[in-house]
């Protein structure tokens, strides 16, 4: 395990070509530009947080795992239960960040239409205008995506793989800052239409909400009375500065055994007897290339937001679950005896040897 940088010691002062090979000395004068540059593209974040706790009291893994989702450019589907904050994190969020917010409500007699817009006829000028629909903003919350048919669901799923939509003879795209909300409630389950695997891949991360503490919700009723919550907010940034950060996310150093290790992870869900691991009778279907490329995209944001250039294994296990959850789908058996997705990714995690 590492608490410095990987496989040397960071220090004030770099250490001298006689102790250390030219090519660690230049992974190191590297990762110390880095850091520099990890620093300075990350002052928003502090403040950022700042303003969000104004109004969002707890949820720190939520609004986290919000931040991964706009550094990274990836969907987030939440399962949570109705009124833990879920619409108000996303608004808070956009104002914050000063940019535009769209809720859109599934329902089962929604049409892909009244997602991506559609095309009107104008009879004064005999033609076809189009109208576009709620997509066209930088953040959405799809509330209950579960709710909408399966057709409304692709349209919508199209849209955040393709980041752009047709309407009728004319392709749209969407704004470069894109980020889809898609919450799903997990007890009521009459009238809905669950997402299908392929479909659930396509969400970087499935992050749980829970209930706030005792403490936390103390905090909230004395809050409550403050419901002008969009005055309490300052703006602190601007989608240039997260784009901006984008690019430095990609720079941030990642060890070739840190890149062995998240392939082993995501590997052990599809073979893991290779790592004596009894769980294949619980695993139907292991996790997906995507789930690799996620692991390293989130782990190099967790490294971001930690203020480092480089990436730790920590880095790793702190995104697996969020990451892991929804991709592995579990058998008759698993459900039979009450294992569920996450009990098999921290088994796995306590087997796969961590360099």
């Amino acid at each position: 395990m590492y608490d410095k940088a990987p496989q040397f010691t960071l220090a004030t002062d770099p250490p001298s070509a006689s102790v250390e090979s030219p090519s660690t000395t230049d992974v190191y004068s590297s990762i110390q530009r880095i850091n520099e540059t990890v620093k300075e593209s990350s002052r928003w974040i502090a403040p950022l947080k700042y303003e969000l706790s104004k109004v969002i009291i707890g949820q720190e893994h939520l609004i986290e795992r919000l931040l991964i989702g706009l550094l990274t450019g990836g969907h987030i589907l939440l399962e949570g239960l109705p009124g833990l904050a879920k619409t108000l994190a996303v608004k808070t969020l956009a104002r914050a960040i000063q940019t535009d917010f769209r809720r859109i409500q599934f329902t089962p007699d929604m049409l892909p239409a009244d997602i991506i817009g559609t095309q009107i006829y104008n009879p004064q000028q005999t033609t076809f205008e189009v109208k576009q629909g709620p997509i066209f903003a930088s953040l959405i919350l799809a509330d209950e995506i579960n709710r909408a048919p399966a057709k409304v669901q692709s349209a919508l799923l199209e849209a955040m793989q393709e980041k752009q939509v047709t309407i009728g003879d004319r392709t749209f795209h969407l704004p470069e800052l894109f980020l889809v909300l898609a919450t799903q409630n997990p007890i009521e389950q009459e009238g809905t239409y669950p997402l299908p695997e392929a479909q659930v891949d396509r969400f970087m991360l499935k992050v749980v909400v829970g209930y706030p503490s005792r403490t936390e919700e103390r905090k909230i009723l004395e809050s409550y009375d403050q419901t002008d919550t969009d005055r309490l907010v300052t703006p602190v940034t601007d989608p240039r500065d997260i784009l901006a950060a984008r690019k430095v996310i990609n720079t941030i150093y990642m060890d070739d055994k840190i890149k062995d290790y998240i392939v082993s992870l995501v590997y052990a869900t599809r073979e893991p007897q290779t790592f004596q691991l009894e769980l294949k009778e619980y695993i139907e279907t292991g996790a997906s290339p995507r789930a690799t490329i996620n692991l390293k995209a989130v782990s190099r944001c967790l490294a971001f937001l930690a203020g480092r250039g480089y990436v730790t294994p920590d880095d790793v296990k702190a995104s697996v679950i969020d990451v892991m959850r929804h991709r592995l789908r579990i058998s008759y058996e698993a459900e039979a005896e009450g294992i569920s997705s996450e009990d098999i990714i921290r088994k796995i995690l306590d087997t796969v040897p961590v360099p």
